[in-house]
């Protein structure tokens, strides 16, 4: 068995930073291959995080009206079927997709809907993930937040935070995290990316998160590692991500494998398939090519995942025997 057809569990996904041409041609037929290897996918290296999240808008645009939502939807798990992925958890904002008439509570029913739909008609199990992002007020992550409460019990599942770390400090999301906290809500949070160490403990100290979007930065404290470790807290890790954005210069010099060695819960993502250009096949590829990375590793890293996923016990239970089945009896990734 190669690495493409190796299962695969994701946990850090962005919709709207996930269309394939095919989709955005739907969408919008005027759209050129060359228009959209230039808007949609960002270059290999950016200046910084803000860098590649200007490139975002180009996605979220196209996501206005509930067709377009659909569509893209649909598509995503058409992705993620072809890169044998067993399970997911997709996460966006619902207040970017407003523009047109739409109420954000409008979003979340169509997205949701959509995503019981194409898991049924692809095999592939998921779950969402509402965001409220850093430039947002205190008013509307207060109304992300409240968005997951009200949409307990569909595939809505947890509350992040994305956007712009280093432009944003948290403060006018602490109110939105601790009404989460209160009603104890999963939550989840970048952190540790356009930012150090002191971004993690924060978010760590004021969300209370079980899991950081990101987080790699976290190695360069010791005592940061530990506690990790110690907590149990999950790294959603997206290492051709970072490499994008110019944390580090390249592949190699990522984290990764580090942080892995260390004991730390970490999983394997692609962040924006789209924006950054990457499937989890590749990222796999790329972990095999230059950490040396084998079967045994990325079991390790998609069991980490689903312990860390927000679903039952029972549905943790059944990935993971299905991952272990599948992984039990496929052949050593080649050299």
């Amino acid at each position: 068995m190669d690495i493409r057809s190796l299962p695969k569990v994701e946990l850090h996904l962005h919709l709207d930073c996930s269309l394939s041409f095919e989709v955005v041609s739907q969408i919008k037929p005027s759209v050129t291959r060359m228009e959209y290897d230039r808007d949609f996918i960002g270059p290999a290296k950016c200046a910084n995080l803000t860098d590649l999240l200007i490139r975002a808008a180009k996605g979220f645009e196209l996501m206005q009206a509930e067709e377009e939502l659909r569509v893209v939807t649909a598509d995503l798990f058409e992705q993620l079927k072809c890169d044998h992925v067993l399970y997911a958890e997709i996460r966006f904002a619902p207040l970017l997709h407003t523009r047109r008439g739409l109420a954000p509570k409008e979003v979340v029913e169509i997205v949701d809907d959509m995503v019981a739909k194409a898991s049924a008609a692809s095999g592939v199990e998921a779950r969402l993930i509402l965001c409220t992002l850093r430039h947002y007020t205190q008013e509307q992550s207060l109304q992300t937040a409240k968005l997951v409460d009200l949409f307990r019990g569909s595939r809505v599942v947890a509350l992040d935070i994305a956007g712009d770390e280093a432009g944003f400090p948290i403060d006018a999301h602490i109110p939105a995290f601790q009404y989460a906290i209160d009603k104890r809500i999963p939550r989840t949070a970048h952190a540790g990316e356009a930012r150090g160490t002191e971004s993690v403990w924060e978010t760590l100290r004021y969300f209370q998160p079980s899991r950081i979007g990101h987080g790699v930065r976290s190695i360069e404290d010791p005592d940061l590692i530990e506690h990790l470790r110690q907590s149990g807290i999950h790294l959603e890790v997206c290492p051709t991500s970072n490499v994008h954005i110019d944390i580090y210069d390249t592949y190699g010099d990522h984290p990764i494998d580090s942080l892995y060695r260390r004991g730390v819960s970490v999983g394997v993502n692609t962040d924006a398939r789209t924006l950054v250009n990457i499937t989890l096949r590749g990222e796999y590829e790329r972990l095999h090519d230059v950490f040396g990375w084998r079967k045994e590793h990325f079991l390790a890293c998609n069991l980490n995942a689903v312990e860390a996923a927000f679903i039952p016990d029972s549905v943790k239970r059944s990935l993971a025997d299905r991952l272990r089945e599948a992984y039990t009896k496929c052949h050593t990734v080649p050299a």
